[in-house]
């Protein structure tokens, strides 16, 4: 429905802005000022990223962007929750990955016997992928919960978010997508914000 180099970034970096803000309103942190102008240059780069409004209405992206922006929010709020979770009630980071896993299982049953026969095709096919993807991922986000554990999530939340760059470029080099420069520049922009979120 979108471009990658468009919805990725947008997706992305609108999360930890969002976390950064609601961790200064609802959980007391206090960023410093270079975390604080981190910040700053994700708007500014998410507002590069955008470019003229009415040309997303002329070319039938705004739906795109809606969604893009709606993810940023559930990104938030899920990392604020996780924060919440792993250091304020201490719950242990690997215990909270395996339930979500679990009510994630639960969830996606019901497809899972519905399309069982496509299911075995894809373990089949693509055995080896599904490994990697299933030891990775649970395994970066591990490393996440247990980084929350000990430091601000408006330090954290922006750390992981490194694969905005590449989500661009990606969109840009294999997929043909339009507006290169200016997305790659705006990327580069949300990034260069993401890292003084981390360093300060």
């Amino acid at each position: 429905m979108g471009d990658l180099s468009l919805v990725y970034p947008l997706a992305r970096g609108t999360g930890p802005l969002i976390s950064v803000l609601a961790a200064i309103l609802f959980l007391g942190e206090h960023p410093s000022l270079l975390a604080l102008m981190g910040t700053l240059f994700i708007a500014i780069g998410v507002f590069l990223l955008l470019g003229n409004p009415a040309n997303y209405v002329k070319r039938n992206a705004s739906q795109p962007v809606l969604f893009a922006v709606l993810t940023g929010v559930f990104i938030a709020s899920y990392t604020l929750w996780d924060k919440y979770s792993v250091s304020t009630i201490n719950v242990p980071p690997v215990l909270m990955y395996w339930g979500a896993t679990v009510g994630q299982a639960f969830l996606l049953l019901p497809y899972a016997l519905k399309n069982r026969e496509e299911i075995v095709h894809q373990w089949i096919t693509k055995r080896l992928s599904i490994i990697g993807v299933a030891i990775l991922c649970p395994l970066s986000y591990i490393l996440v919960l247990t980084a929350m554990v000990f430091t601000p999530v408006s330090y954290v939340a922006p750390a992981r978010e490194v694969s905005i760059l590449i989500g661009a470029i990606m969109g840009a080099r294999f997929l043909a997508e339009d507006d290169v420069k200016l997305r790659i520049t705006a990327a580069t922009v949300i990034l260069a914000g993401l890292a003084c979120l981390s360093i300060g």
